[in-house]
Parts: structure tokens; sequence; C-alpha cells
């Protein structure tokens, strides 16, 4: 029952995405649309693709691609759009920049940076001190107490 319904689910999903009346007429640009679908963010769910998203805003973004497309904007057009409107998180893949970099990087930076800390601060302690007669000969009765 639960494969069932699974598969019910993922056949909605699927269907939702691309219902035919909306396909463009052209089978290459309705697959340039389909591949541009899969690198978008659907900004309601966040997790998936537009491809996969049943949300109306997801809906709403695969018009205005196909449309571009229909209107002879290249792919990196319509992806520059999409980012002018929506900022970098619109795209579930954002190009490399700085901030970017800076964003994937900094916890290996942290990480980095801590261990070198941690390295020079145990390498900065002194040796323990040698135990003094008194103390060596309290240990040596304590351990043999310990034993008896």
């Amino acid at each position: 029952m639960k494969r069932l319904l699974i598969a019910l689910a993922a056949f909605a999903c699927i269907a939702a995405a691309s219902d035919p009346s909306e396909r463009l007429a052209d089978p290459a640009q309705e697959a340039r649309a389909r591949s541009l679908f899969r690198e978008v963010r659907c900004l309601v769910c966040q997790n998936e693709s537009i491809d996969d998203s049943t949300a109306e805003l997801a809906h709403d973004l695969r018009q205005v691609i196909r449309e571009q497309i229909a209107a002879g904007r290249s792919d990196q057009d319509i992806r520059d759009f999409l980012v002018a409107r929506y900022g970098e998180f619109a795209l579930l893949k954002p190009a490399v920049s700085a901030p970017n970099a800076l964003l994937w990087g900094g916890p290996i930076i942290v990480l980095l940076v801590g261990g070198g800390l941690l390295i020079l601060r145990l390498r900065g302690r002194p040796a323990p001190a040698a135990l003094s007669p008194e103390e060596e000969a309290r240990l040596a009765q304590l351990t043999r107490e310990g034993r008896d």
C-alpha cells in the first residue's frame, strides 16, 4: 500500500511538471526548457527543482522559462534573468564567486585555523615536572596498598 502511494505521488509530480498543453511545440526547445527546469530551485519548496515541484510558483517559473525560450533568449540570458529577479538562490548550482567560495570554504578554513591553534597550544605546554622524592615515596606506598 505504501509503495502504491509513493508511486502515485511521484506520478502526480511528474504529471504536474509536464502538462502537455503547456509544452513548447518545438521538441528541441522543450528539451532546453526541461534542462533549465532542473537547474532552477523552487522558491517555495527550496530543496527541489521547478521540474519536480508542484507549487504554483514553480508552475509560473516554468511558464516564464518557456516564454523566454520561445522568444529566442539563450540559456545564459534566462539564468541571468532569474538571478536578477530572484537572486542566486534561485539556481540549484550557483556560479562560483568570491562570496560563494567564502560561504562554502568558510567551515574548512575555521577547522584548519582551529586545528592549527590547538596544535600550537599543545606544543607550547611545558613538560610535566618530575615527582619530588616525597611524592615518589607516597606513590610507591599507595601502589603497595592497592595491591594488598
